[in-house]
């Protein structure tokens, strides 16, 4: 202990104090330079940006020397330089990474938990969603008529011909279930019969014809040209008023079960599924 300190001690000392003066020596240089050849917007950001190599000058600071010696092996690397295995410099990542990842997830759910207990106790809660409906209701509405045009519109358009049929041999059943029309036109002779025949076929291509002029007007349109009438159904229905405590019940669970679900989705470990692909592949 005595050789370390009168023999030891003062020559490292020495060292050191040289070791500042060149660490001083260097960044003012290179701040100069970077000055003259403005390598930033202005004279001054360099030592924020350079936060750490300051900082490294002080003794007590000194283990941010090794942070600067991995950002230049970096830098070298970037340029050309392999001085770093492949295999460090992805063994690296990847635990940069999942120190990133743990680090993020806390945040994220912390802040999930902290909306989720604000809705759940805030006074004002309610008039969130109520801003978040009215916020959404144009949207809404797009999307509701773009989904009754590539839905019911399809289906109208499928189902046209059977319709119209059947409704066209209900017309007909209703005018032979009629005796009253069927004992007035067999009293006229001859022609009685033949009338009755074209009043039936007459009625069934009427009610046809009825039916397809009904369904018309809701099978036109396109995806990206919404039939008018499903627009109209779908901005009034995007203009209900949610005062109403099912709907407001439907809202508050949609927020809250989209809100859980995303907080399920972030706990995944993004980094355990990669060590399972590359467990899975060295097998």
């Amino acid at each position: 202990m005595e050789f370390y300190k009168t023999h030891l001690h003062p020559w490292v000392i020495t060292t050191e104090a040289w070791f500042i003066g060149f660490l001083i020596v260097e960044l003012l240089v290179r701040w100069a330079i970077s000055v003259v050849y403005k390598h930033h917007q202005r004279w001054f950001f360099f030592p924020f940006i350079h936060w750490y190599e300051i900082l490294a000058i002080i003794p007590h600071l000194r283990f941010l020397r090794l942070f600067r010696a991995g950002i230049v092996a970096y830098r070298l690397y970037e340029m050309g330089y392999k001085i770093i295995p492949a295999s460090w410099l992805q063994r690296g990542r990847f635990y940069y990474q999942v120190i990133m990842e743990e680090l993020s997830d806390r945040v994220v759910i912390t802040v999930i938990d902290g909306i989720k207990h604000e809705l759940q106790t805030s006074s004002t809660h309610k008039k969130i969603l109520h801003d978040l409906v009215d916020h959404h209701r144009s949207l809404f509405a797009t999307t509701l008529a773009e989904i009754l045009q590539e839905t019911l519109a399809t289906e109208l358009k499928a189902q046209q011909p059977i319709m119209s049929q059947r409704v066209g041999e209900i017309v007909n059943q209703a005018i032979e279930d009629t005796p009253e029309l069927t004992q007035l036109l067999r009293l006229i002779p001859i022609v009685g019969g033949r009338i009755e025949s074209q009043i039936q076929s007459i009625g069934q291509r009427l009610g046809e014809n009825i039916t397809s002029g009904l369904i018309d007007p809701f099978i036109q349109g396109s995806d990206t040209a919404p039939n008018t009438n499903y627009q109209l159904i779908a901005q009034r229905v995007s203009e209900l008023n949610i005062d109403n405590q099912h709907l407001e019940q439907l809202v508050e669970s949609i927020v809250f079960e989209s809100i859980e679900a995303i907080r399920k989705q972030v706990k995944i470990k993004q980094w355990q599924e990669i060590l399972k692909q590359q467990d899975q592949a060295k097998e």
